[in-house]
């Protein structure tokens, strides 16, 4: 039976790991989602016949229990709010992981059957660690994500504070590793990591939540993957550095696209201000209406579409490709650019244009149509705001200068569908607004696409 159990553990992380390959194509994603679902029904069946194990009853009602709320709020939840969703679900691994380590500690400190070896109380203690941040820093993400936590908060002396925090949670783990598990030292240490967990991402600004979402996410692999060495569970083992490993490969790129180095992003630098204050932005906002908007794509030879955080909001995808649809009808080549970091977590945009019914071989990200901006007619921005701000190029004292943007700004017109004037989620004035080329188009989204295809019909 034991021979048994590791060949479904095997097989069920060779379909984690093909699994994971599929998703990397908004093609193959969905069958890559099903296989590995397929992976853990399987690796999940086979645990119940591992000799000597103990309440079933417990275990089948969590199964029950967790497997009816994700359906339901999997069913419910609306694209606009997937992001949320991911980081909670996501911090559920990394308390779910920090919960195995909690059990397995109390049985050490109460001398019962527990973790044998000191390489296994230590990977117990650390998975702890990690999966405790992860928990409590997920649940803050999914705060500021849902608009509970708006802003970023920040005191006198705070990463000081914040390293004490984290020394004490450090001292504690070590005390536990190495100088004997005790019940008050090891709600000591839990009661730290969670207060760290929240520390470090209190600060961070929601225009930085793509690198906090992908970085939570490598650290609840990681902790599932120390917890599989302490349970001895080869598909916890792999199956979580394989998260970890691609969770980690991820916050690297989103780091990137930020013009962010990946000890800023470990170091809880988010969102931090530049070295001075902003210049203010010269010129003034030239609205423009719907009717006219629609004449100058309809006469456009090649048009691209930059969607953002806003465009989800207005829940305006389908209403863009309709009118994309009918542009290219028309003889109008129409794209769309994807940045890194659009949205509120990696591959936000990618998601919402699939849903719409875009193709793939439409979309781009930066790296590829960057350099078509400069033959594009118009580019039509749609709730974006930030990932096309040229302050980003041209002032060093703004928080974003360097970060890579789409370069809306060198199409021969920009028109911006926006509801108000406000500035974008990083708090910064986009110079884009202001450009000569540059038109707003003042209105909900939905509503705005909506006039646009019914101003090129009628032309």
């Amino acid at each position: 039976m034991a021979n048994l159990i590791e060949v479904v553990y095997f097989v069920a992380v060779a379909l984690f790991i093909f699994g994971l390959k599929r998703m990397s194509s908004p093609r193959t994603a969905k069958d890559g989602i099903i296989w590995a679902g397929v992976g853990m029904v399987a690796a999940t069946l086979v645990t119940f016949f591992i000799p000597d194990l103990k309440n079933f009853g417990l275990m089948i009602a969590a199964i029950i229990i967790g497997s009816g709320i994700a359906f339901v709020s999997g069913k419910r939840v609306a694209m606009t709010d997937m992001p949320q969703m991911i980081a909670l679900y996501n911090g559920m691994g990394g308390g779910a992981a920090a919960a195995i380590a909690a059990v397995e500690l109390i049985k050490l400190a109460t001398h019962e059957t527990a973790v044998h070896g000191q390489v296994a109380i230590n990977l117990a203690v650390l998975g702890a660690l990690i999966g405790t941040i992860s928990f409590s820093g997920s649940l803050i993400a999914f705060a500021k994500l849902q608009g509970w936590l708006r802003k970023a908060i920040r005191f006198p002396f705070q990463q000081a504070f914040n390293l004490l925090v984290f020394a004490g949670t450090i001292g504690s783990g070590v005390y536990l590793a190495f100088a004997g598990a005790e019940v008050s030292v090891i709600i000591l240490f839990f009661l730290l990591a969670l207060i760290f967990g929240v520390l470090m991402t209190v600060p961070i600004g929601g225009a930085d939540m793509p690198v906090v979402i992908s970085l939570y996410n490598a650290l609840t692999g990681l902790a599932v993957a120390f917890e599989g060495f302490v349970l001895n569970n080869a598909a916890m083992i792999i199956a979580g550095t394989v998260v970890g490993a691609a969770g980690t490969l991820l916050t690297q790129l989103m780091a990137k696209a930020m013009n962010r180095p990946i000890s800023n992003v470990l170091f809880g630098s988010f969102g931090a201000a530049g070295g001075g204050e902003e210049s203010a932005v010269e010129g003034s906002l030239k609205p423009i209406e719907a009717s006219d908007a629609a004449v100058m794509m309809a006469f456009a030879e090649k048009v691209i579409i930059i969607p953002g955080y806003g465009m989800a909001v207005a829940q305006a995808q389908h209403k863009i490709w309709e009118l994309s649809k009918h542009l290219i009808e028309n003889g109008v080549d129409v794209k769309f650019a994807i940045h890194p970091v659009a949205g509120r977590m990696p591959g936000h945009m990618n998601v919402l244009l699939a849903e719409a019914g875009v193709p793939y071989d439409r979309i781009f990200d930066l790296d590829e149509i960057n350099e078509e901006f400069d033959t594009a007619d118009v580019a039509l921005v749609i709730g974006a705001n930030d990932v096309v701000n040229p302050v980003a190029r041209s002032n060093p004292d703004s928080p974003i200068y360097g970060m890579p943007i789409l370069n809306a700004d060198h199409a021969k017109n920009a028109i911006i569908i926006k509801r108000g004037q406000g500035a974008g989620f990083s708090g910064v004035e986009n110079a884009l607004f202001y450009a000569d080329n540059a038109r707003m188009l003042y209105g909900d989204g939905q509503e705005m696409a909506s006039q646009l295809i019914q101003g090129t019909k009628e032309l």
